[in-house]
């Protein structure tokens, strides 16, 4: 799970997910207060040093690179992300990731056209050579990368968008996909197994939320713990697993708004004590 998310002090976050059988870490933010962009080095080496003690690893590095409004143009980009890249390959010396991730881009005319590949195209063809330049950066320092599907406005928000984006990027011996289910479900497409299998190809690394819909509809409304989520997640989670579609399951918050009466107590503990089962199911009948 997203490393601040069981407490926003760094150590603790450590020792309570090392108590829960979690062996593998993915740094986000609340790294001693802060995120990775504004970690000192000499603060990666203290995070380095308490999580070596605890004989933990670190999986990926959760940057924030490109979660952006790609209408403010190439140059806010690039004046932004470009020390941020060479800082986050400087960190990973040090914490010895076995992943960097990037995010996808955001756009604040996202409403106003169907297909973000089409739209960058005709308006910002700067946007996935410079995503492909970041990889091949952070690549040619020994490093996997991998892109997650954002939520609030984001560039992809049906498959198509995502296969279209990653065809055009071209680095799949370099790139892969992070299957953010929810997040997917937040930018309007319904996380059914058909889209997994659409995505499937482009997978390395997958995202668990839970979520909830309304009265009507399949949009995403209520905040809610993933065994009781709208969305198939033991089925689909299930089928990564016996895909062999990522190394790693990571948990996170879940989007939507509070639901009256919902019971959010130790709602962390309890999805993690959901997504177990399930891995320990498929171990016992060999089916991953």
């Amino acid at each position: 799970m997203l490393n601040d998310m069981v407490s926003q002090d760094f150590a603790a976050s450590l020792d309570i997910q090392k108590s829960w059988g979690i062996q593998v870490l993915d740094l986000r933010q609340n790294i001693f207060g802060k995120n990775l962009a504004g970690l000192t080095i000499d603060e990666a080496k203290a995070a380095a040093e308490q999580i070596a003690e605890r004989d933990m690893s670190v999986y990926c590095l959760s940057s924030g690179i490109f979660l952006n409004d790609i209408e403010l143009g190439r140059e806010a980009f690039a004046n932004r992300y470009d020390a941020e890249i060479e800082h986050i390959i400087q960190l990973a010396e040090v914490l010895k990731p076995k992943v960097v991730r990037l995010l996808s881009a955001r756009s604040s005319k996202r409403d106003a056209y169907l297909d973000s590949v089409e739209h960058m195209e005709a308006n910002h063809p700067w946007v996935i050579p410079m995503y492909r330049e970041a990889v091949d950066r952070i690549h040619s320092a020994g490093l996997q990368v991998t892109i997650e599907n954002e939520a609030k406005k984001c560039i992809w928000s049906k498959p198509n968008e995502i296969i279209g984006f990653f065809r055009e990027l071209n680095r799949p011996d370099k790139v892969s996909f992070t299957f953010d289910v929810q997040n997917i479900w937040f930018e309007g497409t319904f996380p059914t197994m058909d889209v997994y299998r659409e995505l499937r190809p482009l997978m390395g690394y997958y995202h668990l939320k839970g979520g909830q819909t309304g009265e009507s509809g399949d949009k995403l409304v209520w905040q809610s713990a993933l065994d009781d989520a709208s969305w198939p997640v033991a089925e689909l989670t299930k089928q990564v697993l016996a895909d062999k579609a990522t190394e790693v399951i990571c948990l996170n918050p879940s989007h939507g708004e509070v639901k009256p009466g919902y019971d959010y107590n130790n709602l962390d503990k309890r999805n993690y004590d959901y997504v177990k089962n399930i891995i320990d199911s498929m171990n016992e009948d060999g089916s991953s």
